[in-house]
């Protein structure tokens, strides 16, 4: 474990009016709750929590609660900063046009060390020229949105784009996805800062289901946006609603094209224009979603996991794992599952 330092950091979260609560509450309660794990093991705090707005004193938040800026931007000091994180919000639309605003971001941005957006408070940092040339995530229904401004390595999937190697993100600005994205992207700061065993036990206290990695998909294979869409041939309808529990049969083309009564070219046509992907790589992130599912209880062995969810071999399984997430099965396992994996029979880790 990285211990704290004796004076703590200082954690900034950026609010203004129309801001969305959680953005703020969600993050700034994860440091809160890694302040309150040390303190039970008699060690020191490691963050100092304040906040900041266009201007000090209380601020209406979009759910019509309202929450207090510490600081005035304007007058707020951000020499020494450790981390400052913007907020997102339905609030954001005016601030992009507020050149005051943009242009103490553009301030701000050398002096903090880590400068961090979640959900549309990265059409903020676009907006200053701050996001230009890096890893760029924020909520999916801004994709458009955040997708209109040049030279972003825009992947509106992925959970947030922190990353302290810099080796699959950036260790300096970053983003992160809609509302609970943030406290995935919190957790991860707590991890980079106080190790994996202050993270856990901060996951476990705040009963998280898991910590997720920032490049995992913003919403399931199968509850996304086109998942069933409304306007589908009803075989297809009922095609996925059937492929998540029968993931070890057959599906290949040709047999889910039976099952629908097509020809297999004509399926393919229609079942991209219903899901907006090829069957083969639909299947294959079910398949995925399936295995990650089962790895999470930590209790199932690697070659059963892959069983279950269709792989032909185990082997199959640890190359979409290396190759999507750029982890072993049983390594996803011990890093978030919920107790001790095996690699079974014959299986690799």
């Amino acid at each position: 474990m990285t211990l704290p330092s004796p004076v703590p950091r200082r954690i900034a979260c950026f609010l203004f009016p129309q801001v969305m609560m959680l953005d703020v509450t969600g993050p700034m309660q994860v440091f809160a709750s890694a302040n309150e794990v040390l303190a039970r093991q008699g060690m020191p705090p490691l963050y100092r929590l304040e906040t900041v707005g266009p201007q000090a004193g209380v601020v209406e938040t979009s759910s019509g609660l309202r929450m207090v800026a510490d600081h005035a931007m304007a007058d707020w000091d951000a020499t020494g900063v450790d981390t400052l994180l913007i907020a997102g919000g339905n609030g954001v639309d005016a601030l992009r046009r507020d050149p005051a605003c943009l242009d103490w971001l553009r301030r701000v941005e050398p002096q903090v060390r880590r400068l961090g957006s979640v959900c549309s408070g990265a059409l903020l940092l676009a907006e200053a020229g701050l996001l230009t040339g890096r890893a760029v995530t924020t909520h999916w229904c801004r994709g458009d949105d955040i997708a209109a401004y040049p030279g972003l390595a825009l992947d509106i999937c992925r959970l947030h784009t922190y990353a302290p190697d810099g080796r699959d993100g950036d260790p300096h600005v970053f983003t992160s996805a809609g509302v609970t994205a943030g406290i995935d992207l919190a957790m991860a700061l707590v991890e980079a800062d106080a190790g994996p065993v202050v993270a856990l036990a901060v996951a476990r206290y705040l009963v998280l289901f898991l910590r997720r990695p920032g490049d995992q998909a913003q919403f399931s294979a199968h509850l996304g946006p086109s998942a069933r869409p409304a306007d589908a041939d009803a075989r297809l309808l009922a095609l996925l609603d059937w492929l998540p529990a029968n993931l070890s049969s057959d599906l290949t083309v040709e047999a889910l094209a039976g099952r629908c009564g097509l020809a297999p070219r004509t399926f393919i046509r229609r079942f991209v224009q219903a899901t907006g992907q090829p069957p083969g790589r639909y299947v294959e992130s079910l398949r995925l979603e399936a295995a990650r599912g089962l790895l999470h209880t930590g209790s199932i062995p690697v070659a059963e996991v892959a069983r279950r969810c269709g792989y032909d071999h185990p082997e199959a399984l640890r190359r979409a794992f290396q190759k999507t997430l750029r982890l072993s099965p049983a390594d996803y396992a011990r890093r978030f599952g919920g107790g001790t994996v095996t690699a079974g029979t014959g299986a690799p880790s």
